[in-house]
């Protein structure tokens, strides 16, 4: 049995007795019912993932951004040279990005794991070199890669999370970097939600209404010849090795029983792939936030997922989920130290 088989295979659903028991009790904690909102559902998702409630508060973030080129890049989708993807990857592993700043607000490690940069990379502590090829094919004139490179690059990012969990994280983050990754995005999301394409493809870094024509057209092109019945087959014809590799990394989180904060459209993509293949897998993602990328919206609304901010990002690396990250603390937090009415000695409605 392949590895992905055997993730799939691992993945239970939550604890449903686990996620009453949240209910239950937060409904005596000392606070109007619902007056935490979102959070006390939160807080009941991370007890069924736990198996336990009230759930362990996560300490340990750890956020890994799965780097890789895309063919696509040929067709004129993005201003930004191909050369960037491999010039934040280095600047990713120097600790001079975003993510990087945002990571280190929070405690949270950042891990760099190129699946797919077209250029060779020098080493660093925390690059982790898991090549598949370098860069996708272009999308638009056939498929961005064989089935067995997407398989490789699923089980690259099943490997990560099983690395990064054995070495202490307890909460996984989704981060991505691929110059032109937002058109393979805005493919896997029209084919895996059945949207139309205009509807899903956006400005990414800020495109032009004549460049979104064209991203938009090679989307609708790379649609038309897709068989859309399978999904490793629609992630090797139109994803990117960091979707897939991202794929796997939320399989092999839900595998080992760890919650995994999803970042913006990009995760939310891949999201997508590892729900087809594994639905059970869900109830052990957050979506951290919601991107401006019209994509995103699409598909959070078919994973049926909230996300608990909206602050009109569109950066990715990561970004808009660590900022998440103390609101999944907050929640576990709440359900572990707030008194209820009877141990406080106050009086309920």
């Amino acid at each position: 049995m392949s590895l992905l088989s055997e993730t799939v295979v691992a993945v239970r659903p939550a604890c449903q007795r686990a996620v009453e028991e949240a209910d239950a009790r937060q409904a005596r904690l000392t606070k109007p019912p619902g007056a935490m909102g979102q959070l006390e559902d939160l807080g009941a998702q991370l007890a069924g993932i736990a198996r336990t409630c009230p759930p362990p508060v996560p300490s340990r973030p750890a956020v890994a951004v799965f780097a890789g080129d895309h063919g696509v890049h040929a067709q004129g989708v993005t201003p930004w040279p191909q050369e960037v993807t491999a010039q934040m990857v280095a600047n990713f592993a120097a600790g001079g990005a975003v993510v990087n700043a945002l990571a280190r607000q929070v405690g949270a490690s950042v891990t760099v794991v190129d699946v797919g940069v077209a250029a060779d990379l020098p080493d660093a502590t925390n690059l982790w070199h898991r090549k598949v090829a370098r860069g996708t094919r272009d999308l638009a004139e056939g498929p961005a890669m064989t089935r067995e490179q997407a398989r490789q690059a699923l089980e690259t990012g099943i490997e990560v999370a099983g690395e990064l969990v054995d070495g202490g994280a307890d909460l996984l983050v989704t981060g991505d970097m691929g110059i032109a990754n937002t058109t393979a995005s805005a493919a896997l999301i029209a084919a895996l939600t059945r949207s139309e394409p205009a509807e899903v493809t956006g400005r990414g870094t800020g495109i032009d209404d004549a460049t979104l024509q064209r991203k938009t057209a090679v989307v609708e092109r790379a649609l038309d010849r897709l068989d859309r019945s399978e999904p490793l087959t629609v992630l090797a014809e139109v994803g990117g090795f960091e979707h897939a590799a991202l794929a796997g990394f939320l399989l092999g989180a839900a595998a080992r029983r760890v919650p995994v904060v999803l970042d913006g459209v990009i995760a939310v993509s891949a999201a997508l792939v590892a729900s087809a293949l594994c639905p059970d897998a869900a109830d052990y993602w957050v979506a951290g936030h919601v991107s401006v990328e019209p994509g995103a919206r699409a598909a959070l609304d078919h994973l049926g997922m909230e996300p608990l901010l909206d602050l009109h990002l569109r950066l990715g690396e990561g970004s808009g989920a660590v900022l998440a990250v103390p609101l999944v603390q907050s929640a576990a937090r709440l359900l572990s130290e707030v008194a209820t009415f009877d141990s406080a000695g106050v009086s309920g409605a």
